[in-house]
């Protein structure tokens, strides 16, 4: 019997809400640890069938390790130097973007005081100041090699989870006594998180890519890093899609004219109109069993949380979530309503529409 049976259903609530609040609340205060290693056992998901499929091929698995360590290790290596080489990038090129933000900044406060809003060009440049943009901008590259850091921490946590993997299914059922109900579940879990990653993947390159060959064609500085966060930011919904053109677009503004930043943000609102709202779902089916609006609450969630990797993992962490709660008849209505759409239920008037669509017409209603 359910312990919580014995209470009643306003005392099972508070109990609930109570726990649920001391949880977040640890997490929170561990989110700087917990982060990293949630990334790193969501990228050992990810990378787990490459290696089955090497070890049924006959390879030892310290050998299949060191084969993905190492493809990761220079998945990192490369993205590092291209971040870097963009940063240093950045540092040459900033007296020249601030000398033309300056310009704008001041072309824009004139064009609002001849609109008739009075005293904005004195206050467009002191509220759009290009040196505290620049200030921040230098303290985003400072921060860099903290990202880099972590990174290699993140490497170092998949190897150790893949080869702990062998074993996890004998500790899971050493530990809990899973029922064939609960392997199915957790298969399910696994299953989901794979094909939402490889599939998001696959767009998130693809929107890459697009990116890349329209700030290319524009002549964009830095094009290579802008397709690099447009990758990145793909994977988080939501908000993702908007946030990756405002860079280059700001960039093509201050590089050449209005009209390039324009031709920038119709460019990609085109990308991502046709992989995110065309491609991408007929790819993805019927998607992963949760609701837009859960899709979008989870991403202030856990980027609240976890921050941006909160935000990346947003939707993997909310099906496991949802997978869990369906697990027990207790939360499982808190399943349901993170859950996808259900068919709605006829109303009394709906049901009874032909019996007095006959009465009214005089005739017997037709059997369906």
């Amino acid at each position: 019997m359910n312990a919580l049976s014995h209470f009643s259903a306003p005392a099972r609530g508070l109990i609930v809400a109570a726990a649920f609040a001391l949880v977040v609340t640890l997490l929170k205060m561990a989110s700087s640890l917990l982060a990293p290693i949630l990334l790193a056992v969501f990228i050992a998901i990810v990378v787990s069938p490459a290696l089955a499929w090497m070890r049924r091929k006959g390879m030892p698995k310290w050998a299949a390790l060191v084969v993905i360590g190492f493809v990761l290790f220079d998945v990192g290596s490369l993205l590092a130097l291209v971040i870097s080489g963009a940063f240093e990038g950045f540092r040459g090129s900033i007296p020249t973007y601030q000398e033309r933000l300056t310009l704008l900044t001041g072309q824009l406060g004139v064009w609002l005081e001849a609109v008739g809003v009075d005293h904005s060009g004195d206050a467009v440049p002191n509220l759009l100041d290009p040196s505290k943009l620049m200030i921040g901008l230098r303290l985003l590259l400072s921060n860099a090699g903290g990202v880099f850091a972590n990174g290699l921490l993140v490497l170092l946590t998949v190897i150790f989870i893949l080869l702990e993997a062998s074993s996890l299914w004998a500790k899971l059922h050493a530990a809990f006594a899973l029922s064939p109900e609960g392997e199915e579940r957790i298969c399910r879990l696994f299953g989901s998180i794979n094909r939402y990653m490889q599939i998001k993947a696959t767009t998130s390159f693809a929107t890459a890519f697009c990116a890349y060959v329209l700030l290319w064609f524009l002549g964009i500085d830095f094009a290579v890093f802008w397709a690099i966060l447009a990758f990145f930011l793909n994977f988080i919904p939501v908000v993702g899609n908007i946030v990756m053109m405002i860079p280059p677009a700001l960039l093509a503004l201050v590089q050449a004219d209005l009209s390039t930043a324009l031709m920038v943000i119709v460019g990609y609102l085109v990308i991502n109109t046709a992989i995110g709202n065309i491609i991408e779902p007929r790819v993805m089916g019927k998607g992963l069993g949760i609701s837009t609006l859960a899709v979008f609450l989870a991403l202030l969630f856990w980027g609240w949380l976890f921050g941006t990797i909160g935000m990346f993992l947003a939707v993997p962490l909310t099906v496991t979530l949802v997978i869990a709660l369906d697990a027990s008849p207790t939360t499982r209505p808190m399943a349901i309503l993170l859950g996808p759409e259900v068919e709605t239920m006829p109303t009394p008037e709906q049901v009874n529409q032909p019996v007095l669509d006959a009465v009214a017409m005089d005739t017997p209603p037709q059997p369906d």
